[in-house]
This record gives C-alpha cells, structure tokens and sequence, in this order.
C-alpha cells in the first residue's frame, strides 16, 4: 500500500513538473492567457511566481501582485519572488489615481530594496532600484545621490551597465556630453550587445543628431539582422519625433510578425504606435 501511495505521489510531482515546464514554454513565447490557462490547477511556488508574471505581462498588476506575495510568502528569502513585487507596486503606482499612486510606489521601493539586500549581486534588483531612484522624487524615497552610490555597485557587478547607469544620472543632471560619453563607454566595453548600440542610437536621436543616430541603428541591424528590438526602438523614435513615419509603419509591421519574448516590448504597444502612424 505504501509502495502504491508513493508511486501516484511520484507520478503527480512528474506531472506538476510537465505542467509547469509547458507553462513556462508559452511565457516564454508570450502566450499568456494559454499559459494561464495550463497553470489553472498548479499550486506549487513555483507556480505562482509564474502566474503573477503572466498576469503582469497582461497588464493585470494587482493580480499580479497578489501571486507574487503568495510565492514570498511561502519563499521569503527569494530575491526575484521580491523583485517581481517591486515591479507590480511600481506599475501600480504608474497607473493608479493620485492619492494612492504614492503608497504604491513606497511598497515598490521597499520591496526593490528588500531584493537587493537578499541577493546583493541580484543585477536585475540593483538596476530596478536604481531606476526607482532616478525617477521617484525624494518624498517617495528617491534621489540623485542614492541613485549615485547604487551606480557605483552597479559598476562592480557590470561595468557596461554601470556606465549605462551613469549615462542616465547625466542626462537627468544635463550633462549631456557626459551622458553621451558613458553610453559609448558602455558600447566600448559590450561591443556585441545590441541593447547597448540602440541605448546610443536613442540617445543621440533625442539630442537632434539624426545622421549619427542612424548610423548607429545601422550598427546595431548589422549585430543582430531581424532583430524585433531594433524594428520596435527605430520605429518609436521615428514616430516620436515625426519623421521616417512610412519606414515606422513597415519596421512595426515586422514587429508584429517576429517571434517576440518577455523581454520584447509587448504587442499591445506595438499595435498602438502603428495606430498613432496609422492616423497620422
């Protein structure tokens, strides 16, 4: 009887596994609502993290919120479990009204900090916080200087992107040929990365400077040929300054046909800049 008991305990465990691993294949394409769908009778923790991302990646952050603090309860030494609820309070201070928007953006913070301090060498943590710091004024618990110093550890981990951090304090402070001069350190030191020529390609579009801006958008289709990152960043830069709107049209529509990850830009914000371009 024991020996039977054990095998139908081993055999649904298998089973959760599969489940979870089929899950996480549809995240990974971006089929939420499917992955939602398969993970409807899966109560493992691990389960859970993936069910507060899916209905994060949705757009549904107090859902999302509410899976994430089940998995930290259950976990609550896990950095990323805290991360993740860093990121569901700070989109839900984005998109609340204003009186509570900043009760929403302290618990991000608290949580962005309870991340790092779990796991120091937590890089996606440190860069969060890092932007809430930059972003949020000091009443929330921002600031400049403490953006400053989390730029140094930053640089520890990374140097790239910590020259990207940098980058970013620059501009906020209008020192924008130090901005400039970080970001091209940064591509100096991660020359294959694509990320880090769009991050220059972007900035020097922002500062007017379109022929080096596109000369860098070049660069960067060179690195990676097809890649839906560089169609999203070109097509938005074009529709934000009004320009090249026929190229936009065509690069989006390339978007929407890519195979896009968790990491891409969602469809949805695709779908409304070729919208906007559409209209225009």
């Amino acid at each position: 009887m024991r020996g039977l008991l054990a095998f139908v305990i081993s055999v649904c465990c298998l089973g959760a596994q599969d489940t979870l691993k089929r899950a996480q294949e549809l995240y990974d394409k971006t089929d939420y609502k499917a992955s939602l769908t398969l993970l409807a009778s899966d109560h493992s923790p691990n389960a859970d993290l993936l069910i507060g991302q899916n209905y994060f990646m949705l757009g549904d952050y107090k859902k999302s919120a509410e899976w994430f603090q089940r998995a930290f309860a259950l976990d609550p030494k896990n950095s990323d479990y805290a991360l993740w609820l860093g990121r569901a309070f700070g989109r839900r201070a984005e998109t609340s009204n204003p009186l509570t928007a900043p009760m929403q953006a302290s618990r991000a913070r608290q949580y962005f900090e309870q991340a790092v301090a779990l796991d120091p060498t937590n890089e996606e943590a440190l860069n969060d916080l890092f932007d809430f710091y930059l972003e949020a004024p000091g009443f929330l618990g921002g600031g400049f200087d403490k953006a400053q110093a989390l730029a140094k550890r930053i640089a520890e981990r990374n140097a790239a992107e910590g020259h990207f951090a940098q980058a970013q304090l620059a501009d906020k402070r209008r020192q924008f040929d130090t901005a400039e001069d970080q970001l091209r350190w940064a591509m100096e030191l991660a020359p294959h990365q694509v990320g880090r020529v769009l991050d220059l390609a972007k900035y020097l579009a922002k500062r007017g400077r379109y022929q080096e801006s596109e000369a860098a958008f070049d660069q960067a289709e060179r690195l990676e040929p097809s890649s839906p990152k560089v169609y999203f960043a070109r097509a938005r830069v074009y529709i934000e300054q009004r320009r090249n709107l026929d190229k936009a049209k065509s690069l989006l529509k390339k978007y929407l046909q890519s195979d896009l990850t968790p990491d891409d830009p969602p469809r949805e914000q695709a779908e409304k800049l070729l919208r906007q371009v559409a209209g225009s």
